[in-house]
């Protein structure tokens, strides 16, 4: 995450290949274990569907963002919404409805629920669970209509965003099928609440443009040393001036849980607690000399632990879902030249509960793991910044704890490749890509599209180059994150207008890594073709 991030170290520059121009879409067979990275949209032969008439064109694949990764070309007129279409759900379909509600509306044609597909209709349809990948979905066009299947609601929905798009991008859904999935389960946006306040509209504007984008997972982090920002009844002392309610809230989460993303909520400790300190001034930590240290939590206190697992439980009751994040980051103690001597409170504690040889490190590991036991019960996958699973120690940090790799520069941070052997599971949130930070402090800068898309996947977790394929399968996804450091550098809608063509770029490399078809010129008139028209 960010706050007083070191110095960034500048990537070497790349030389991207030359684009390739597809017309059938290749979609290799992976394993979770060693994805492919090579190049999409490599020109393969096809065995087209039968012509309906001689014509017209071979169609080509739909030009959408992320790009599809297989079309079957064919031979017809392709769909386009006319004055009777209207969007169906299939036999046994009927939990699409909200889907299907939903295309009906951005398509302004009608919704007419659970009955047979005629001409010109769209129906939607779930198939066989488990048969296919999650969030996986089949598009078929042909005879004047247009078909959507998928394993789960995700895929369909899924499918929905790329008609959607190709008819922004084209007018017309070509004649074919798509066959589509994602290369990652985690694909999304963090988002800062804590340091610069958004209102609610402006996050649901997010949510929107990540679900055409097929991105499922917001991060919120709403807890830092200068604000609180969400309301709370069992601590309603920590909450800022201008924050979120409760109810608020809930109506982020239903709109991302119609849109299928995942909210995942962050209260970072031992540090950045700056905020909840302020009302809690008696668990602040302070050194010998009785200087406080920025934002850290006292964890030698059993009213510290007492105070978060309160909080942790109060919003994992709000939020539900699938995942909490620990933070785990910048624990100032571990920072100082002799953190011992300096915070003797904290070593006593650490070898009290884990024996002599213990040091703070392992008290700190120990936290990280105590909290993960808090949320586990609530049925949360716990994550954390990486540069909390410390090396070497008594205490070893939780294998189930997500790593959410961001640095390799900060106390405690390793190279990718440790966590990866430990057999840890790693999100990708490499601070040289993916960290938009306003004022661009601590000599961070703006990222770019560009660069996101010729330069970085997955695998490239730390700096420029990716880790060894071998590690594909332990790598979940990523997220494109925003932190407000300065938060008066930009406005909300400078922010929005700042992230749009890297959340692009990002969403792409999450769909599908593989060299892009399309040029980087090509893919930014491609967005602005399709955001212009909605």
């Amino acid at each position: 995450m960010s706050l007083s991030r070191g110095a960034l170290v500048a990537g070497a520059a790349l030389t991207a290949a030359a684009a390739v121009t597809i017309t059938v879409v290749v979609w290799p067979e992976v394993s979770d274990t060693g994805r492919q990275e090579g190049t999409a949209g490599a020109s393969t032969p096809s065995h087209a569907s039968p012509s309906p008439t001689r014509s017209y064109p071979l169609s080509v694949a739909p030009r959408t963002i992320p790009a599809v990764r297989e079309h079957i070309p064919a031979r017809g007129p392709g769909w386009r919404p006319g004055p009777t279409s209207a969007v169906v759900t299939g036999d046994g379909s009927g939990a699409l409805a909200d889907e299907a509600q939903l295309l009906a509306k951005e398509l302004k044609i009608s919704y007419r629920g659970a009955v047979p597909a005629r001409a010109g209709d769209v129906e939607l349809a779930l198939g066989t669970p488990g048969k296919g990948a999650p969030e996986s979905y089949t598009l078929r066009t042909h005879d004047g209509r247009v078909t959507i299947t998928g394993p789960d609601q995700a895929g369909v929905f899924y499918g929905t965003r790329t008609l959607k798009q190709a008819l922004r991008a084209d007018g017309t859904m070509p004649e074919g099928e798509v066959r589509d999935r994602p290369d990652r389960p985690q694909r999304g946006l963090n988002l800062d609440i804590a340091r610069k306040y958004y209102s609610v509209g402006w996050i649901e504007d997010r949510l929107r443009e990540m679900a055409d984008l097929k991105l499922n997972q917001l991060g919120l982090h709403f807890s830092d040393d200068q604000a609180f920002r969400i309301q709370s009844d069992t601590h309603p002392e920590v909450v800022s001036p201008e924050h979120l309610t409760k109810a608020e809230v809930r109506q982020i989460l239903a709109l991302a849980g119609r849109l299928h993303i995942d909210v995942v909520p962050e209260i970072d400790s031992p540090g950045h607690l700056g905020a909840v300190l302020r009302a809690h001034p008696e668990l602040q930590l302070r050194n010998t000399a009785g200087v406080p240290s920025t934002g850290s939590i006292d964890i030698s206190r059993p009213d510290a632990a007492k105070l978060i697992d309160q909080l942790i439980g109060e919003f994992a009751d709000l939020f539900g879902g699938r995942y909490w994040h620990l933070g785990g980051d910048e624990y100032r103690a571990l920072t100082v030249q002799n953190p011992a001597a300096s915070y003797p409170q904290l070593q006593r504690a650490a070898q009290l509960k884990y024996g002599a040889a213990a040091g703070i490190k392992d008290l700190a590991t120990g936290w990280l793991n105590d909290r993960a036991a808090v949320v586990r019960p609530h049925g949360l996958q716990p994550k954390a910044w990486n540069d909390g699973f410390f090396r070497g120690g008594i205490v070893r940090a939780d294998k189930g704890i997500e790593v959410e790799y961001w640095t390799g520069k900060e106390y405690g941070a390793r190279p990718p490749e440790e966590y990866l052997s430990e057999g840890r599971q790693v999100v990708n949130l490499n601070d040289e890509f993916l960290y938009y930070v306003l004022g661009q402090p601590n000599q961070f800068v703006y990222p770019t599209g560009k660069r996101i898309y010729e330069l970085w996947t997955p695998l490239v977790l730390r700096g420029t180059q990716p880790v060894p394929a071998r590690y594909s399968g332990q790598i979940l996804g990523g997220r494109f994150a925003v932190w407000g450091d300065l938060p008066q550098a930009q406005t909300p809608a400078q922010v929005a207008a700042g992230i749009r063509m890297p959340l692009r770029a990002t969403a792409q490399k999450l769909w599908d890594p593989r060299k892009p078809a399309l040029s980087w010129s090509q893919f930014q008139a491609l967005a602005g073709t399709i955001d212009k028209s909605g």
